[in-house]
């Protein structure tokens, strides 16, 4: 079940669909802020101020989270694209 409009992205805000709609867009947030961490991390991954014991809880940390988040968008109907909300003239959020 798609909640974001094929042609504009924009999430559909049907009052039926309400517990949806929300799960829609607090996911679209703790992926957009997964996505800043790991890159973050990345960052510092390479930058060589971690140590491989932190390296190792960074990467099974980041990879549990992705993992939580598939599980929560089955449970909502949702996909990637779903989480992409359109943000007019912004573009594309993710």
């Amino acid at each position: 079940m798609q909640l974001a409009n094929q042609t504009s992205g924009r999430i559909n805000i049907d009052p039926d669909k309400a517990e949806q709609g929300l799960a829609q867009l607090v996911l679209t947030v703790v992926e957009l802020l997964r996505q800043i961490v790991e890159r973050h991390a990345m960052r510092r991954v390479e930058g060589g101020t971690l140590s491989d014991e932190q390296v190792e809880n960074l990467g099974v940390a980041l990879m549990n989270l992705e993992e939580k988040m598939e599980e929560l968008k089955d449970v909502f109907g949702l996909d990637a694209e779903d989480l992409n909300i359109d943000l007019g003239p912004l573009g594309s959020l993710l």
